[in-house]
């Protein structure tokens, strides 16, 4: 049961007032969401941040999609093996750079991104949230991660010096 925020005085101490608490079950809460609309696509919601940054662009280094998506290889990799054994992407070498592997989309996995138009759609609808509301609160969101993410930076500079 969620209980209203108490003074400045408490507020570091309530569980309810904290912001990254709310964050942490909003995002169970999508997570929760997601589940039953992305198992007909065989996708786990990881697998499909992969496949949305992959039909944005395609044949992508796996270094390129995990600094875009915020994750390491050590999950990435078998993230992308798992994607590649359901047939939705294949890993090719770089030419250029044989070090580098590269992801591309099988036509399997091009196809997926007419059924995913429907996964959208049903979290858009189970937010409550008109369109607006909800670019308002993602593009809020993304302003906050950018200012933890600096304020952060700036810690690890200010503890190296």
């Amino acid at each position: 049961m969620q209980k209203k925020a108490g003074n400045a005085d408490n507020f570091e101490i309530e569980l309810d007032a904290q912001l990254c608490f709310a964050i942490y079950g909003a995002a169970h809460a999508f997570t929760r969401t997601y589940k039953p609309l992305l198992e007909p696509l065989g996708l786990t919601y990881p697998q499909y941040l992969v496949m949305i940054a992959l039909w944005e662009e395609d044949d992508q280094p796996v270094k390129a999609i995990g600094d875009r998506l915020g994750l390491d290889s050590g999950t990435l990799s078998p993230l992308l093996k798992r994607l590649e054994q359901s047939g939705l992407v294949a890993r090719k070498r770089d030419h250029d750079d044989e070090r580098q592997v590269k992801i591309l989309l099988t036509k399997k996995g091009r196809e997926l991104k007419a059924q995913a138009v429907a996964v959208t759609a049903a979290i858009g609808k189970a937010t409550g949230c008109s369109f607006e509301e909800a670019m308002a609160l993602r593009d809020e969101l993304v302003a906050l991660k950018e200012r933890l993410t600096k304020a952060g930076s700036e810690k690890e500079t200010l503890s190296a010096v």
